[in-house]
């Protein structure tokens, strides 16, 4: 019941959520939640790192590529190889916006701690709690944000 109060609690929040929690820039021509101006996504994290070592780790400033305007870092210039040979593998769901506020029809950062790797993607929350309303029905959210997330990038990207 506690846990049913948290989600209604948090649904109903979600309009003045997003306002609040909306990053400072998005990509043109798509939706990639980076960190204002310098562009940067996963907020430094290497994307491959998820997948490769099962952590997340700091990406090096000075081995990046570009993918959709968004500036990637990496840990090293093998995982740098290995998204630029295929990209679509290692970006996160929800142009690394919040799994389960897209799920909801919104966009929220994230907490890099919240990452999982799901059936070969990569989803990220915004905090531990909504990670756990995520998780509850797994399949039906990440169903919900597949279905909402066209709509969202129609709406918000520049």
């Amino acid at each position: 019941m506690k846990t049913q109060n948290l989600i209604t609690s948090f649904l109903t929040a979600l309009p003045l959520l997003a306002a609040m929690f909306m990053p400072a820039a998005v990509v043109a021509g798509d939706l990639v939640n980076v960190a204002g101006a310098s562009g940067i996504a996963l907020g430094g994290y290497d994307p491959v790192a998820f997948f490769t070592d099962k952590k997340p780790v700091n990406g090096d400033p000075s081995i990046t590529a570009k993918h959709k305007d968004a500036t990637y870092f990496f840990a090293s210039k093998e995982h740098k190889s290995a998204f630029e040979a295929a990209p679509e593998k290692y970006l996160p769901q929800c142009g690394g916006f919040c799994a389960f506020g897209v799920s909801v029809g919104a966009l929220f950062p994230v907490d890099v701690s919240t990452w999982q790797v799901r059936e070969g993607k990569l989803y990220l929350n915004l905090n531990p709690e909504v990670l756990k309303a995520f998780n509850k029905d797994l399949p039906a959210n990440i169903a919900k944000a597949e279905k909402n997330w066209p709509g969202l990038v129609k709406k918000h990207a520049k």
